[in-house]
């Protein structure tokens, strides 16, 4: 399984950079896991842009509109969706700073929010790259997600 997460704009943070490249690092023993920037602009094109560049892929838009499940129930769906013989690859589209637009919500497959909050993109990067590699961690048997 191929996990492509795709987000609009490179991170300028240092601090966010640096926890990306260190997830990004851990999950290679985990499967192949890559991150992809997209050049931000119009909605309209940005939203364009993140749908052609996670086509033919499962998409999963993030949102804080999304479903809000719990790190284990975020595992076990993943689960149901490795299982899936239609599925090969997973893309995980990070919108622009005013969110994303309703067509691109539309074309969700799953439409996932990691808080209540609204969260820059570079920390919404960070974020996901940390539960990716904790769903990873749960599928694996390893510690480092406690129950």
């Amino acid at each position: 399984m191929t996990h492509r997460i795709i987000v609009v704009g490179k991170p300028a943070l240092s601090f966010a950079k640096s926890g990306i490249e260190e997830y990004l690092r851990r999950l290679k023993r985990h499967g192949k896991f890559t991150l992809e920037t997209l050049k931000d602009g119009p909605a309209e094109v940005v939203s364009q842009r993140l749908l052609d560049a996670s086509k033919g892929t499962f998409r999963i838009v993030l949102d804080e509109r999304g479903k809000k499940p719990t790190t284990r129930q975020l595992a076990d769906q993943m689960t149901q969706w490795i299982e899936r013989p239609d599925i090969k690859e997973i893309s995980y589209l990070i919108g622009p700073s005013n969110g994303h637009l309703p067509a691109t919500r539309d074309a969700a497959d799953y439409v996932l929010s990691l808080s209540n909050l609204v969260l820059q993109h570079e920390l919404a990067t960070l974020f996901l790259a940390e539960q990716l590699y904790r769903v990873a961690t749960i599928h694996a048997g390893t510690p480092y997600h406690r129950d």
